[in-house]
């Protein structure tokens, strides 16, 4: 299934109140919450608020005025099409009160687990297709071997785990981005989800990137309603963690204060990349991170628990992407191995690559190439090293010559001693040190 931008199904939205499928109590308590804490008094601001159609709105607040917790206030508001006003009665807000006291959530109505799992199965990261020439395209601004490519492909297709490994300073963390902008399609995300009458917030637009969409603005009385409004057209989603990563981040984060749950960062990046940096780097072991993450990448589903110790079951649907300079033998069993899908060795570049990305760094940096200083770089320095070349030296060289010809206030340009100069930061002489 070859997936472009837009092709992802949409949810459709709601047309009764009976389509919600969320318990009618929760439903009527977050009308009233968000009434109070926002002061609304028109159906149509109340509609955009709670991210519902208004014919469905008018359901929910008709409701409520049977039950005497909302009454009309017996006037029209002229600059809304003449649309009646509503407040809450005493005891409407006596009932918002005790609400917001078990949950201090408002606004958006939630959307059901079960129907979230719907929409993750329509835009499922394991729907895409990507071509090598996609995967070119995201990849130009690195200079990669072609047989890399031929790995990265079928592992990116296939929606899979991947283990990317080598020496560090090669690129690892770019090629992950480069995976990240080969996807190039959309994703609907719910801004909160209920499960079990708890709401669990998901939409996060640190991780989400919302795609402006002006027929779908939930305050127009007059609108195209093209999706369920409750969730936000998103980029696929990146979730980016390194040495900070640890296992209490894989779990539901309940707020007290507010009585309500945040989703976890691998619930974010549903339908989108989890990249794993520097693993190694973590104050986990990596064989406890991997475990953690075992039945979610063999089953596609993951198992999270509520305060009450209740567990259920989530989709999990991302590309996890882990990343790391250690040998995949020093840090996982075979157990662990086996249930990472793909497993690719990321080496530096040979000279020639690593000549064009030297001259593709100094062309964007504005300095230009001198044949006899870079004969001094790869016959004077490279044999000191026996000649491993790394993707970030180009990069560290042609910024320290940069550095040093600002200070010395002479134009831009590339010379033997500037290279020795420029050489000696890249590496930390071995030496003791008096204390």
């Amino acid at each position: 299934m070859n997936m472009q931008p837009n092709s992802v199904i949409a949810p459709p939205p709601p047309k009764r109140l009976e389509d919600m499928r969320l318990p009618l109590v929760m439903m009527r308590d977050i009308l009233l919450k968000t009434i109070f804490r926002k002061n609304i008094d028109l159906v149509s601001e109340l509609a955009g608020a709670i991210c519902l159609p208004i014919p469905v709105t008018q359901e929910l607040v008709d409701m409520a005025r049977e039950q005497r917790l909302i009454e009309a206030t017996g006037t029209l508001s002229a600059t809304s099409g003449n649309e009646m006003g509503y407040q809450l009665t005493d005891l409407g807000k006596a009932r918002a009160l005790d609400a917001l006291a078990q949950s201090e959530y408002f606004g958006a109505m939630p959307v059901p687990l079960e129907n979230y799992r719907e929409q993750v199965a329509r835009q499922s990261i394991r729907n895409i297709q990507i071509s090598r020439a996609q995967l070119t395209e995201a990849m130009g601004h690195l200079v990669l071997p072609d047989s890399l490519l031929d790995h990265l492909g079928p592992a990116v297709s296939a929606g899979r785990s991947i283990l990317m490994y080598g020496p560090p300073g090669n690129g690892k963390s770019s090629i992950s981005n480069g995976i990240r902008d080969a996807l190039g399609d959309r994703v609907y995300v719910p801004r909160a989800i209920e499960y079990a009458s708890q709401v669990i917030t998901l939409y996060d637009p640190i991780v989400h990137t919302a795609i402006a969409d002006a027929a779908q603005d939930p305050k127009a009385l007059r609108r195209v309603t093209r999706y369920d409004s409750r969730y936000v057209c998103c980029e696929r989603p990146t979730v980016i963690t390194g040495g900070e990563l640890s296992l209490s981040m894989l779990d539901l984060v309940y707020n007290p204060t507010a009585r309500t749950y945040q989703a976890p960062l691998q619930l974010k990046s549903t339908g989108g990349i989890f990249i794993v940096d520097d693993l190694g780097r973590q104050a986990e072991p990596p064989q406890s991170l991997v475990n953690r993450w075992i039945v979610p990448l063999e089953e596609s589903k993951d198992i999270l628990a509520l305060q009450s110790g209740e567990k259920f079951e989530v989709p999990f649907d991302t590309l996890v992407i882990f990343s790391t300079n250690f040998h995949p033998n020093e840090i996982f069993d075979q157990a662990a191995l086996r249930r990472i899908f793909f497993k690719i060795k990321i080496d530096g570049p040979d000279q020639e690559n690593f000549l064009k990305i030297f001259a593709m760094v100094a062309r964007k940096r504005g300095m230009a190439l001198d044949e006899a200083a870079l004969v001094h770089l790869l016959k004077a320095k490279y044999p000191t090293i026996d000649n491993v070349y790394a993707n970030y030296q180009p990069v560290f060289l042609i910024d320290q010559m940069i550095a040093i010809c600002d200070f010395e206030g002479i134009p831009y340009r590339m010379s033997a001693a500037l290279i020795d100069r420029a050489w000696a930061n890249m590496f930390v002489r071995d030496e003791a040190i008096a204390r």
